[in-house]
């Protein structure tokens, strides 16, 4: 629990860095790689950013040898209420009440997953410690290739010279769900931790192909999330991220770890609605910010004599 919420503070805390040093250099595109890399690497603000979300990773490895995958994600997501906080006070950010209203309608939707987590009376959860690599890749290799197609029809669209600005809500989707095939990735590596010697844990892990999904993820959703964190805001972008990224390491996560759905109806009826009810958010939340109105043809400003 303690390292679920160090991570939680780390994870927000990063992404706000970050948010704060892109909005102090030029535009960005993914089209441009490596200029994207020469500038986020020239500022001391976007590297202490990077270092609280990589120090969030380690924290993460240890939620994961110790907690189930579900319950660790319904942590995970409780951070959404610091971001938004640290969005307000840092970025000066603010969010409207209909996205106020969905991101506590998500709060209450992770909430009912967490109380899904135990019988009354009963163990937790068993934890997963291993996956089929076939059944890892299956699931996904689909997933990167839908997460970058979504970013690339997202990107498409805003070319568009009247479109409305957009509030990032295709972008959180697309990266999240990079994050989320990361997350299992972080989850596979985590089942190698404590298990026998570094070396044979080194050897096993390079095996796998959890280190290659995360050098891809890594790559790609570097160069994703910075693009799209510089355009849009932080406190909407990154908890829309961070909960396709929940619930897709929820779910894929759980089935293909061996984490068992509960047998208890009252226990699974929770989990289901709760997984839904978020799902039900984010297809209905706003796509565009609003455009500023613009004064009437023919009207006069008003100057002080």
């Amino acid at each position: 629990m303690a390292a679920a919420l160090l991570a939680n503070t780390l994870y927000s805390l990063g992404f706000v860095l970050e948010k704060r040093a892109l909005t102090a250099l030029p535009e960005v595109t993914i089209r441009q790689p490596a200029r994207l890399l020469r500038l986020v690497l020239g500022s001391p603000l976007w590297i202490a950013g990077s270092v609280a979300l990589a120090s969030g990773f380690g924290a993460q490895l240890v939620v994961y040898r110790t907690l189930p995958i579900a319950a660790a994600q319904g942590i995970f997501v409780s951070g959404l209420v610091l971001l938004v906080l640290l969005s307000a006070r840092l970025l000066g950010e603010e969010t409207t009440g209909r996205e106020r209203y969905a991101l506590g309608a998500i709060l209450a939707a992770l909430l009912m997953v967490v109380l899904s987590l135990k019988d009354a009376g009963t163990h937790a959860d068993t934890v997963g410690r291993g996956a089929p690599y076939p059944l890892i890749l299956l699931v996904c290799v689909p997933s990167l290739a839908a997460g970058v197609g979504l970013y690339g029809a997202a990107e498409r669209r805003s070319r568009h010279r009247h479109r409305a600005p957009t509030t990032g809500v295709e972008y959180g989707v697309a990266v999240g769900l990079l994050y989320g095939v990361s997350s299992l990735a972080i989850k596979g590596v985590s089942s190698y931790l404590g298990t026998s010697g570094l070396s044979h844990a080194v050897a096993g892990v390079l095996k796998s192909p959890y280190p290659y999904l995360l050098l891809f993820t890594g790559a790609f959703g570097l160069v994703m999330s910075q693009a799209a964190l510089q355009r849009c805001r932080a406190s909407l972008i990154v908890p829309v991220c961070t909960t396709v990224t929940s619930l897709y390491t929820a779910v894929i996560g759980t089935l293909s770890f061996g984490e068992a759905l509960p047998h208890d109806p009252l226990r699974l009826a929770l989990r289901l609605a709760g997984t839904a009810l978020a799902v039900c958010v984010l297809l209905t939340m706003p796509k565009h910010d609003a455009t500023p109105q613009e004064p009437p043809i023919g009207a006069k400003e008003l100057t002080p004599p």
